[in-house]
């Protein structure tokens, strides 16, 4: 098969041919339609997440079809469609396997980080981390409900009571979860990097009642914010912005440092939290309710050779919504 893989962090990913995987006793074998291209894929291969597998092919928004079976994964059948997602094998033993809180599990490992992952034409993972896709969608528009959508739904689960929501960061997570607030009911506040119009005008289209920069307050004072962007800073931005009781929520796996700020920013019960992976829960509840809302998802495709310059783009801010590779011709 052809892959994508990555020798050492802060180097591009290189395609390699190389022999194409055998599934485990648990595992499947599954030939990939899809990968999207998610930030923490970026952090994995500019260094920013310590102690990859390497060398590792990156990737874990996959959607793909079955070909191959261990002996212990019986629960899907040869040619069906199924999702891959970050959560790639838990413990089950631990306090929080044992307690409905596997995504906090020490001995977790994950897609495209301790186990390879979707830049490649095909891949084996664990059945029981695998999840069917809703008919609604094709390999393309599925693909970012692995992540950027688990993800989303998780961070607003957090801050499920809240009417007045802000979204700092407006790219694949934040276009899912606006679809949600506004199916639900909520008013959405979008904050983008300053002076980006076209983010802004995108997330207009969206639903959001107002969208402005980053560096700037909002009309009314917020129930809770959800911070997608890695910018430490935005934390004590994003404190001030909401109402006392509030919440602020960190979606990303990878942050830079928060800056020293204020204790008066944060009085008044003003809570302060991050998201930490997925669930198979939250999987199952959120592809159920996908195609109930109905989500939509923007992508731009790019061929598997392009991954790099897919990630480059992400990294600069350049993708509207979510890149999406698809194996060479």
């Amino acid at each position: 098969m052809q892959a994508m893989v990555l020798d050492e962090p802060g180097q591009a990913m290189h395609m390699r041919s190389s022999p194409c995987p055998l599934p485990g006793p648990d595992q499947l074998l599954v030939r990939i339609a899809a990968c999207a291209v998610c930030r923490t894929d970026l952090h994995v291969v500019d260094g920013e997440l310590p102690n990859p597998k390497l060398p590792i092919i990156p990737g874990h928004e996959i959607i793909g079809r079955v070909v191959a079976c261990g002996a212990n994964a019986g629960s899907f059948s040869i040619g069906e469609r199924i999702g891959i997602p970050w959560l790639g094998w838990t413990c089950g033993e631990c306090r929080y396997c044992r307690s409905g809180h596997e995504n906090l599990c020490e001995s977790a490992k994950f897609t495209g980080y301790q186990i390879d992952g979707g830049y490649a034409e095909y891949t084996v993972a664990d059945a029981r981390y695998c999840f069917r896709i809703p008919d609604a969608y094709s390999d393309v528009e599925a693909a970012p409900l692995l992540c950027a959508g688990l993800i989303g739904y998780r961070a607003l689960k957090m801050a499920r009571s809240a009417d007045r929501v802000g979204l700092y960061g407006f790219g694949a997570a934040a276009h899912i979860l606006a679809q949600i607030l506004r199916y639900e009911g909520k008013k959405l506040f979008a904050f983008t990097r300053a002076g980006d119009i076209a983010a802004q005008d995108f997330a207009g289209r969206m639903g959001a009642v107002w969208a402005g920069g980053s560096d700037t307050m909002p009309p009314e004072k917020l129930d809770a914010a959800i911070i997608f962007a890695p910018i430490g800073a935005l934390v004590p931005t994003a404190l001030r912005a909401i109402r006392p009781g509030g919440i602020v929520v960190c979606g990303g796996i990878h942050m830079s440092d928060i800056p020293a700020f204020p204790y008066d920013i944060l009085w008044r019960e003003k809570r302060l939290v991050s998201v930490a992976n997925l669930t198979r829960r939250d999987a199952k509840e959120f592809l159920a309710l996908a195609p109930k809302i109905p989500i939509r998802v923007t992508t731009e495709t790019l061929p598997l050779s392009q991954a790099n310059t897919a990630l480059t783009r992400l990294r600069e801010g350049k993708l509207t919504g979510a890149a999406v590779l698809i194996p060479d011709l």
